[in-house]
């Protein structure tokens, strides 16, 4: 089965706008890699400043090739002598999960 990845960002509220555009500037990156299932950019609605980036790949060490290449290369932003862009969130953690059950709408 999948395994899940959640990376929880600690995202101020003034720095919210600003995290959702770089998401949306990246649309497409992560799509075309080896292994990756799903992606969702989970905006908090009440109670917390933490989204919730979910993405589902096959295998740990499809998640691990993202990792050190496409992902990896994205957050270089160009390399040596591209501006710096300074981080939208202030912390984060990753979680790491297995999928045991699943299920989806009945078609019908």
């Amino acid at each position: 089965m999948s395994i899940v990845k959640i990376n929880v960002l600690t995202v101020p509220e003034e720095q919210r706008e600003v995290l959702e555009k770089r998401f949306a500037s990246r649309a497409g990156t992560v799509e075309n890699s080896d292994g990756f299932e799903w992606f969702e950019l989970l905006r908090p609605v009440e109670g917390t400043d933490q989204y919730l980036v979910y993405t589902r790949w096959r295998s740990e060490e499809d998640f691990q090739a993202w990792m050190e290449g496409p992902m990896k290369a994205a957050h270089q932003r160009g390399g040596e002598d591209a501006p710096q862009q300074k981080p939208a969130a202030s912390g984060s953690t990753l979680w790491s999960f297995e999928v045991v059950q699943q299920a989806s709408p009945k078609q019908g």
